[in-house]
């Protein structure tokens, strides 16, 4: 079948290590569903496995992606929940978690095979290329705004770096929840599209706000890290779920943290009932999530690049 994968890891180069060709068709396991793939989504996480982030040597070939919709072999309409249990049947309580293309070939093919526990019906409001934009980035951004930022509607809510997968999702779904949210850009046309999406405000990294927020959500890292304390209320929340720019801010800011009692709550993706809350939330509000791109899989090369250079603002999907 034909598939993009890494064929080797690069640190520096890491597009170097990426090919499309054929690859193995899944073979059947107890307990496991073979989907057919109609469409895939590009995440960060996608570019550092071509970096040797969380991929080893000794499990290249990987048909990299996390995230898919397609159809199963009795011809439902599915999403691919991404996150699975080490023993390979879902996620029990207290079982280490492993996530696609870590342990498991993944997504960016014409089959993909998941723990059956894994699949969720797909809303028939959602096209494939839509439904394939959520079990990452924009689960993510719901588990951030929704489960650990404690936020209700009316809150004040400031997202960095607007244009970003994790980002644009929690503007998008920030707004649709009526939360008054903020945001930031270094680049001007993307602050433009914050509003249209549904900020009130849009500014420049380290800009000051008209006003102190209830929570910060943070995927930038270092770049902006003063800045979110600084933006953040007494008692207010930061919830981190990614460094782009590099997990070493220059200043840490504990006196800050200590003295106005901030919480500053990691976030990771999400699990299986929260990717459900998600799809019935984008259902019934009409929420859609925002294509940069669609792509044919055979120019996954192009999708890496826009990625690669931050060229983005919103998702890129392949379709197969």
């Amino acid at each position: 079948m034909f598939a993009a994968y890494a064929a080797r890891t690069d640190r520096d180069r890491p597009l170097d290590g990426l090919r499309t060709g054929e690859r193995p068709a899944p073979e059947p396991r107890p307990g496991w569903t073979t989907v057919t793939v109609k469409a895939a989504g590009l995440n960060h996480h996608d570019l550092w496995s071509l970096r040797g982030v969380g991929l080893g040597e000794e499990s290249l070939p990987m048909i990299l992606g996390c995230d898919a919709a397609g159809v199963d072999a009795d011809g439902n309409e599915v999403v691919l929940h991404s996150v699975i249990g080490q023993s390979g049947h879902g996620v029990a309580p207290d079982e280490p978690r492993s996530i696609l293309t870590e342990r498991y070939q993944g997504t960016f093919a014409e089959q993909v095979a998941v723990p059956t526990w894994n699949l969720l019906p797909k809303p028939r409001e959602l096209s494939f290329e839509e439904a394939a934009c959520l079990p990452t980035a924009w689960l993510t951004a719901y588990r951030m705004l929704f489960t650990n930022a404690g936020v209700r509607p009316g809150d004040s809510v400031l997202v960095q770096g607007a244009g970003g997968g994790v980002a644009t999702a929690a503007i998008v779904l920030g707004a649709a929840a009526g939360l008054r949210v903020l945001a930031t850009s270094r680049d001007e046309t993307k602050r433009r599209r914050a509003l249209e999406l549904g900020a009130e405000g849009a500014f420049a990294p380290g800009e000051r706000l008209p006003r102190k927020v209830d929570a910060v959500l943070e995927t930038v890292g270092a770049a902006t890290w003063s800045h979110s304390l600084k933006s953040l209320r007494p008692g207010g929340t930061l919830v981190l779920s990614g460094a782009t720019s590099g997990p070493n801010p220059e200043r840490a800011e504990l006196n800050r943290i200590f003295f106005l009692e901030l919480r500053v709550v990691g976030s990771t993706m999400g699990s299986k009932e929260e990717l459900a809350g998600l799809l019935d939330f984008c259902a019934a509000k009409g929420v859609r999530p925002v294509i940069d791109t669609t792509l044919p899989l055979d120019r996954a090369r192009e999708g890496f690049a826009k990625m690669a250079e931050g060229e983005l603002f919103g998702k890129v999907v392949f379709t197969v």
